[in-house]
């Protein structure tokens, strides 16, 4: 399949979930099929997205629906799969498990707006019987421990950072006058970080310098803005920094805590008509991106498997919901924890990603 016409499936299928509600019946037909008393039982799971715009976010949700399709004609069942956009809201959010609750799911799903609410959310859980599943954004470990059937999908923010600083180290290696365009021994960078105070931001920003520093490169930090996860505010702080003749000629490297802000900082630098672009690395692999390395204005991103996650999430959810063993069901299980490892993507393995 070639690249362009990989790109546009994907994100034709992320777009189907651009509404608030996203509910997924699916149909359990088969050619021999058994009789009524052999059907298993419907399943319904209830996922809510902190913010479904977000575009890894949405990839993720099209991979859960794809996996639950899959799992209903292997399995001949009917399964609900119900998904809610939180909209960044936190009432917004505990209303929608709050009617998960109540109308006896078998399971909920939680990609939270505020990672701190989720001992709120556990204990109506508890008090209802139903398991939760939390994904790409971590609660407090203290929170995980209230009950036994609490289980959170998704990756190492440290292992992000430190493979996105790699790509750095890996074009200095390389051609320290690719990176160090100043040639004065030090690089000087900004970063477009996450929400203000959010672990994964907070993490990906110290390990991805930290595998400079422990390379042996000298730093320099000239600025640094949260702009969110989102390509419009990064587009926006971007823009204000390019405005700054002095500054904007200092900067030879920009840190991202995702591909939509490293987007966002490619589309300043388009729209100031800038065509020489700093070093722009991103974290995530979507398909925008993907495409942005090709044309050469990102020099790369860090691999965060979407579709991994989405099946771990889903056998999880479809595992508790029959009562089978969440171990057997998803081998990368660590008591509560399932850990999605990531890769570097640059210009060298880009095409892979299509394979």
């Amino acid at each position: 399949m070639q690249g362009g016409t990989f790109m546009k499936a994907r994100l034709r299928a992320a777009a189907l979930l651009a509404g608030a509600f996203c509910c997924l019946l699916l149909p359990s037909g088969c050619a021999d099929k058994p009789s009524e008393s052999m059907t298993p039982d419907p399943i319904r799971i209830g996922v809510t997205l902190y913010r479904q715009s977000d575009t890894f976010i949405s990839l993720l949700a099209s991979d859960l629906l794809d996996c639950a399709k899959a799992r209903e004609t292997q399995d001949n069942v009917k399964i609900t799969l119900n998904i809610l956009d939180g909209t960044g809201n936190q009432g917004t959010q505990n209303e929608q498990v709050d009617r998960f609750l109540a109308q006896g799911y078998d399971a909920i799903c939680v990609n939270e707006v505020d990672r701190t609410a989720a001992s709120v959310i556990i204990d109506k859980a508890r008090a209802a019987d139903i398991p939760v599943i939390f994904f790409n954004r971590e609660p407090v470990g203290e929170d995980m421990q209230r009950w036994q059937n609490v289980y959170y999908v998704g990756s190492d923010p440290r292992e992000a950072g430190d493979m996105q600083g790699r790509i750095v180290v890996d074009l200095y290696d390389e051609n320290p006058a690719s990176v160090d365009r100043n040639g004065d021994g030090r690089i000087q960078y900004v970063i477009l970080e996450g929400e203000p105070g959010h672990q994964d931001a907070t993490l990906r920003t110290e390990s991805c310098i930290a595998a400079l520093t422990s390379a042996g490169i000298d730093v320099e930090k000239l600025a640094s803005e949260p702009a969110n996860w989102q390509r419009a505010q990064a587009s926006a702080k971007m823009a204000q920094w390019l405005a700054d003749e002095e500054l904007r000629d200092r900067i030879e490297v920009i840190f991202c805590n995702n591909d939509d802000m490293a987007l966002g900082a490619i589309d300043a630098y388009h729209a100031a008509e800038i065509s020489e672009l700093p070093v722009i690395v991103g974290i995530d692999a979507t398909p925008p991106a993907l495409m942005a390395i090709q044309d050469g204005s990102l020099a790369g991103t860090v691999r965060n498997d979407a579709q991994g996650q989405a099946q771990a999430i889903f056998d999880l959810a479809y595992a508790l919901s029959t009562g089978a063993n969440p171990q057997e069901a998803v081998p990368m299980l660590e008591g509560q924890y399932v850990w999605a490892p990531h890769s570097i993507v640059t210009i060298g393995n880009v095409m892979q990603e299509y394979d």
